[in-house]
């Protein structure tokens, strides 16, 4: 039987294309600009969760950020690739990411964590904490609601696993950030909670 996981990225593989033509039906750019704000020009970040590179890595590499992008999708990193060719992007599952420790500047991902197990979620946290540099940021999507299931997606069913905006806040702390700023993103007609958080 497949895992969570592996059915997410199959799902993903079939609706790529077409989950990329309307991607831009949530508003980033204001919490990009709001991390943009704490960091140098040429700040290596990383992209979990990275999709078809647009939006989120084109702004980055307009900034000068040096950008790495990982997705457990081989076609959305195939479009990736094409979209934002200036970016470093690999396949893999954020779940069994194995960068060094002190690697980034800042991780960001947007609408893919709770495509994982939520039990898994503070582990991930934790693991992010690590790859950050001292002072590092965390930006991040996360379930608004307390959740799980499967639903309809770009013709496809993909899967969901998250908790509610308190329970995520209490993990992020819990793995060990500072919370810069947190806020509930109505774009698109959905409920997102959004959190900018630190490395100390």
């Amino acid at each position: 039987m497949k895992s969570m996981n592996q059915l997410v990225r199959d799902a993903y593989n079939k609706c790529a294309k077409d989950y990329s033509l309307t991607r831009d039906l949530f508003k980033n750019k204001k919490y990009l600009e709001m991390l943009s704000e704490y960091l140098k020009p040429n700040s290596e970040i990383l992209d979990i969760g990275c999709g078809a590179g647009k939006p989120i890595d084109e702004y980055l590499v307009s900034k000068e950020h040096k950008v790495t992008g990982i997705d457990i999708s081989e076609k959305q990193i195939e479009l990736a690739k094409i979209n934002v060719p200036k970016v470093t992007y690999l396949v893999g599952d954020m779940s069994e990411m194995n960068f060094p420790n002190n690697s980034f500047n800042a991780v960001v991902s947007f609408y893919a964590i709770f495509h994982i197990p939520r039990e898994d979620h503070l582990d991930l946290f934790k693991k992010i904490l690590k790859m950050l540099k001292p002072g590092g940021l965390f930006l991040t999507t996360l379930g608004f609601d307390d959740w799980e299931g499967s639903e309809e997606f770009h013709g496809v069913t993909m899967h969901w696993s998250q908790y509610g905006k308190d329970k995520n806040l209490e993990l992020i702390k819990q793995a060990g950030f500072e919370i810069i700023k947190t806020e509930v993103d109505e774009s698109g007609g959905e409920h997102h909670f959004v959190v900018l958080a630190k490395k100390m």
